[in-house]
């Protein structure tokens, strides 16, 4: 390593540590994520750049950017942190890494905007703000952007990406594509550029700084966090918990018999008869009938107000019951209402056989596109069971965006509010009521968050 070498790594080393510790000092919940990172000279990037692990800089472009503007490499290196705390080089999935990159650099700009520290602050331009304003979600995060992203003209994301573009994204592709996190061969010829680190456990580190940032923001900083914008509040979706939407299902079924043949049980009765008969010739019939825990009588309901669009409501219903009836959790035999409300009833699609349930809702049509009042489908409920209509209610699943005026006494059934994570703003809901934020693609896969 030559001697101009040498410099222009510790000219890099200082000018990243006096921004870290700019940071530091105004942000002290972020000690762990912004000490995370180490800093490595690396000329395969003309700016700057992380993989999770390092900071990769490129000196000539560091040491102009710091000359220019010391807060613009203040805001480049939390932007980095916040990437990695929010894992977005690990999560693009089989999304097109374009849009997704797009989305990650809107939504930690949109915290970095959102923050009063002097370190990091600067006037938000108009064009910036009118962007904000466009995609109309309640939390810019890179999940809930990238959709809106994938409608948009090509030219209109190019000037996005001029406006958001902050760092050089090129080493999350070693990280998001699992064929380059294989081992290399001991015969391949050495290399200059650093191997990548290993994807899970970059998940599972940036995950532990993550929720621990969430803590101390919670706990030890509170007055500090006043002043953090947005951060807090995208960390709590970030970290929210994940369980079997499948098995939440379960908790309105209802143990009864069936019609069916029980290959784990027989007429014993019957066996001792024959042994008596035949000697040494038992004969076993299995019973046509069995135990088994499956959903009989349940209500869907659905916001179909003008903050909640029908794409949404119909995606919703299709995805759920089909997961139901994949996972035979329904009777045959059932008694299912699927109301649909905005401030009054506007449907009630009532399905007393499962084979009815797929043709109904291929012909299902949304109604309704006025305020939100949850109140009218619980009166509605009670009406149906004062007239016998509704004898067994196991429980109640209400989708909603969550603007609406909720009951204030709990019905004799659970009741569960579901939101999109589409749509989802930190909504309060009732005491007696569960509460699930659902991804879009986790309602497929069964999972609720």
């Amino acid at each position: 390593m030559n001697a101009l070498h040498q410099e222009l790594i510790q000219i890099g080393t200082r000018i990243l540590s006096l921004s870290r510790s700019e940071l530091y000092l105004s942000m002290r919940f972020l000690d762990l994520a912004l000490s995370a990172l180490s800093y490595d000279l690396n000329l395969n990037t003309r700016t700057i750049a992380t993989d999770g692990v390092h900071i990769f800089y490129n000196p000539t472009y560091l040491a102009a950017a710091y000359q220019d503007d010391p807060v613009g490499v203040n805001r480049t290196y939390l932007h980095m942190v916040l990437h990695c705390i929010f894992r977005h080089m690990t999560q693009a999935g089989d999304r097109d890494r374009e849009d997704w990159n797009l989305a990650c650099d809107i939504a930690v700009e949109s915290i970095l905007d959102s923050m009063d520290y002097p370190c990091v602050q600067r006037l938000i331009p108009d064009r910036r703000q009118e962007y904000y304003d466009r995609f109309q979600i309640p939390v810019l995060n890179a999940e809930q952007i990238y959709p809106l992203l994938e409608k948009l003209p090509y030219l209109t994301k190019q000037a996005m990406q001029k406006e958001f573009l902050a760092d050089d994204h090129k080493f999350w592709e070693q990280l998001q594509d699992d064929r380059q996190n294989k081992p290399s061969s001991s015969d391949d010829p050495p290399s200059d550029t650093p191997s990548p680190p290993d994807r899970d456990e970059v998940e599972q580190t940036w995950q532990d700084i993550g929720q621990k940032t969430q803590t101390s923001m919670e706990t030890f900083h509170q007055q500090q966090t006043l002043m953090a914008g947005h951060l807090l509040q995208q960390l709590h979706i970030q970290n929210r918990p994940h369980y079997d939407y499948r098995r939440f299902l379960q908790k309105f079924a209802v143990t009864r018999e069936e019609v069916a043949i029980d290959p784990d049980s027989f007429d014993y009765g019957f066996y001792h008869y024959s042994m008596q008969l035949y000697k040494n010739m038992p004969l076993i019939e299995e019973l046509e009938h069995r135990e088994a825990r499956k959903i009989h009588e349940f209500v869907i309901a659905v916001d179909t107000s003008g903050s909640c669009s029908g794409e949404l409501v119909r995606r919703f219903l299709e995805q759920t019951v089909t997961l139901l009836l994949d996972s035979g959790s329904f009777f045959r035999s059932v008694n299912v209402h699927i109301i649909q409300c905005d401030a009054d009833i506007q449907s009630d699609l009532k399905i007393t056989d499962t084979t009815h349930l797929t043709e109904a809702l291929r012909t299902f049509a949304v109604k309704g596109s006025g305020d939100t009042d949850f109140r009218p489908v619980f009166d509605y409920v009670e009406q149906l069971q004062r007239q016998g209509e509704l004898l067994h209610l196991q429980g109640l699943l209400f989708f909603t965006d969550g603007f609406g005026v909720y009951p204030q006494k709990r019905p004799p059934y659970d009741t569960a509010f579901l939101f999109l994570e589409d749509t989802y703003a930190d909504h309060p809901v009732p005491p007696w009521a569960m509460k699930l934020v659902l991804h879009p693609d986790d309602i497929t896969r069964g999972t609720k968050s």
